[in-house]
């Protein structure tokens, strides 16, 4: 994974949690920390949550290492 990706995923992590306080709580914790949600600093950090679940959409398409590998360990059987 690389560290585009890792950041990725830790801004999606992010972006995940705030939704479930929003949901159980109804608690913008990225509006509560920047002044609102129409502040231009939470905005951005909006943006950079959703360009990091796009980013993440590649992750869905990429193999699975160990099963690469356990694929390449199986002979051929015809």
């Amino acid at each position: 994974m690389s560290t585009l990706q890792r950041i990725a995923l830790v801004l999606t992590i992010i972006g995940a949690i705030n939704w479930g306080l929003i949901g159980f709580f109804q608690f913008d914790l990225v509006a509560a920390i920047f002044g609102g949600p129409g502040s231009a600093i939470s905005r951005t950090i909006y943006a950079l949550v959703g360009i990091a679940g796009l980013i993440n959409l590649g992750l869905l398409f990429k193999p699975n290492e160990e099963t690469v590998r356990e694929d390449a360990k199986e002979p051929e059987m015809r």
